[in-house]
């Protein structure tokens, strides 16, 4: 029997931010649920997981996924949210229109603030949500987001503009605002020159974040991580602009510390702050 007697009592601690993520998962541990995972713990928030679909998928690409049912997804999320609570969430990759409408059903209830983002197609250009669910991203699950965070490509998914330039980037928002969040964030991750984002809540709220851009073509996982790290930073207490401010600077870093794996392209670097 092991004695006792000299044993550390540890004090109680008081639980982190809580931070539920509603998305994929990567099997090659670079976007979807692990990327956010990472985030969430490099950023000092307590991460928990819905998963919503299954992929088989590495630094090539993405070979083929799976779709839980919607039973499964609704189940995950009340037994998270019901026993241990959340104070942001985060959506990803929600594959087809039942599981868009699910999640969506799951979410107008909630309050907590909800960063969507909007997951049309991976890296490597491998869809990731079903043509037809398009639709309903934009009718059902847009006006429940506190922030939606596109990229250039789902900006023209969801809206038909395309963007050329920055110049273009404030249009997007607008239009994209008008779609039902209470924020937008463009990324302008895929124009050339400096990375410059467009947070954009209405007239009287613009900021704009700028990064430098680094050579470095292992970005696995950025959108993922960008949008995690804004939902830990709303946990953490953070104004909106704050938020993605403080994410700014650490998908930035995560970036300039992307490393290879596979053949393919590898992902970012979640733990950079630590080596």
């Amino acid at each position: 029997m092991v004695s006792t007697a000299n044993a550390r009592v540890a004090p109680p601690r008081v639980a982190p931010p809580r931070v539920l993520t509603i998305a994929g998962s990567d099997s090659g541990g670079g976007a979807g649920i692990q990327a956010d995972l990472k985030a969430m713990l490099a950023l000092g928030v307590h991460g928990m997981s819905v998963i919503t679909a299954v992929t088989a998928q590495n630094s090539l690409g993405v070979q083929g996924y799976w779709e839980l049912p919607a039973e499964a997804v609704r189940a995950q999320f009340r037994s998270v949210v019901d026993d241990i609570g959340v104070q942001a969430v985060k959506t990803g990759m929600l594959a087809s229109v039942e599981l868009v409408e699910t999640v969506s059903e799951l979410l107008a209830g909630l309050d907590a603030p909800v960063v969507v983002d909007p997951v049309g197609v991976s890296k490597h250009g491998d869809p990731l949500l079903a043509a037809e669910a398009v639709a309903t991203v934009r009718e059902k699950l847009l006006p429940v987001a506190t922030l939606a965070t596109p990229n250039l490509h789902e900006v023209t998914q969801l809206t038909g503009r395309t963007v050329d330039g920055e110049g273009q980037m404030l249009d997007a928002a607008k239009a994209l605002l008008d779609l039902g969040p209470r924020w937008v964030l463009v990324k302008g991750g895929h124009l050339e020159g400096e990375a410059a984002d467009l947070l954009y809540g209405g007239p009287d709220e613009e900021h704009w974040y700028r990064a430098p851009r680094y050579d470095n073509r292992h970005t696995h996982g950025t959108g993922c991580t960008l949008a995690s790290s804004i939902a830990a930073g709303l946990a953490k207490g953070e104004s909106l602009p704050e938020a993605v401010g403080s994410a700014k600077e650490y998908i930035t870093g995560a970036i300039a510390g992307g490393f290879a794996l596979g053949s393919g392209i590898g992902p970012v670097d979640h733990a950079w702050r630590w080596r």
